[in-house]
């Protein structure tokens, strides 16, 4: 294998970057070259791709976001699309892919690979944690560690007042960043899409806690259960608590990586560039149980990964 290219795609987040340091330093350091394609799918039709050495990802390891950008690529998804991004694939002489992503990565470049056979090795990295055969994605742990650090500064706010937050959170379809932050952050109540949503006993456990002294309030809506703005006024209408709500939006994303998205990041980075070398199809690397494991890109978009129903019960036991 004489040269690879290198992708993000899809939303971005914290410690992509760590992982195209270790993919291009892994790389290099076994003779093999590396092209970082920009902006995606898009890059990869365009052919808006860039020759990486060690001194390009210098420095890079501590930044948010992804230096080789990232974008939605409708293009893609069409078969006229895939067949620009193979005559790329030809043009530069690519042998193998890192594609770096979640969900929607992962399901472009399939269709490309049972189409054209490229050699792919898939990275998670997704805020949302919600791929299946790894225990974490890359991003999760610094989306996690920036929203319990809002909630520790609404919780100042909510006791100064004595007032009910209503707190939303990314994670699309899934509960994991509502489930870890709600947990770590102590919140009263934590509303995500694997568990049937009762706002009457969200309710009744509010009045518990104002009755025994409590002065505040931290209820955690994941975005995929409903809208925090209809939760806040409901709540605030069965119990004329004064409820504010805050939705924190795309500063989950932003930051610097912590040391655990950096470690893992260039950990499965290091360990996709062997996979490509050893033959790999398509594959994606993982981080299960404190080891890198390897699965079948077809059996990871298989299986779903909801919040952890244990976990769950544990931060509603806690939180009375």
């Amino acid at each position: 294998m004489q040269r690879i290219g290198v992708m993000t795609s899809g939303g971005d987040a914290p410690g992509m970057n760590a992982a195209i340091r270790a993919v291009v330093r892994k790389a290099v350091f076994h003779g093999i070259e590396v092209m970082g394609i920009r902006r995606g799918f898009n890059g990869f039709i365009e052919g808006d791709m860039v020759l990486l050495h060690s001194g390009s990802v210098g420095g890079i390891i501590q930044r948010g976001g992804t230096v080789l950008f990232s974008a939605r690529s409708p293009e893609f998804t069409t078969a006229t699309g895939r067949k620009k991004a193979w005559e790329s694939v030809l043009r530069f002489g690519l042998q193998g892919l890192v594609a770096i992503g979640g969900d929607g990565t992962f399901h472009g470049v399939r269709a490309f690979h049972r189409e054209y056979g490229l050699p792919v090795v898939c990275i998670p990295a997704t805020i949302d944690n919600d791929i299946a055969g790894t225990d974490y994605a890359i991003g999760f742990d610094t989306a996690v560690n920036n929203v319990v650090e809002a909630i520790d500064k609404i919780k100042d706010t909510a006791t100064s007042h004595e007032r009910t937050f209503v707190i939303e959170v990314m994670g699309r379809s899934t509960g994991h960043i509502a489930l870890a932050a709600g947990l770590a952050g102590g919140a009263e109540s934590i509303l995500i899409p694997e568990r049937p949503v009762n706002i009457d006993e969200v309710c009744a456990r509010l009045i518990r806690g104002q009755r025994r002294g409590k002065e505040h309030s931290i209820i955690i809506v994941a975005e995929g259960v409903a809208s925090a703005l209809e939760m806040g006024l409901a709540i605030k209408e069965r119990t004329g608590f004064d409820t504010k709500v805050t939705i924190l939006g795309h500063l989950q994303r932003g930051g610097t990586p912590s040391a655990f998205d950096r470690n893992l990041a260039s950990i499965l980075g290091y360990r996709a560039v062997e996979m490509l070398m050893n033959g790999a199809g398509l594959e994606m690397v993982g981080w299960l149980r404190g080891e890198t494991v390897s699965h079948e890109l077809e059996n990871v978009l298989a299986q779903p990964r909801p919040a952890d129903s244990g976990m769950y019960q544990m931060a509603d036991i806690l939180s009375m």
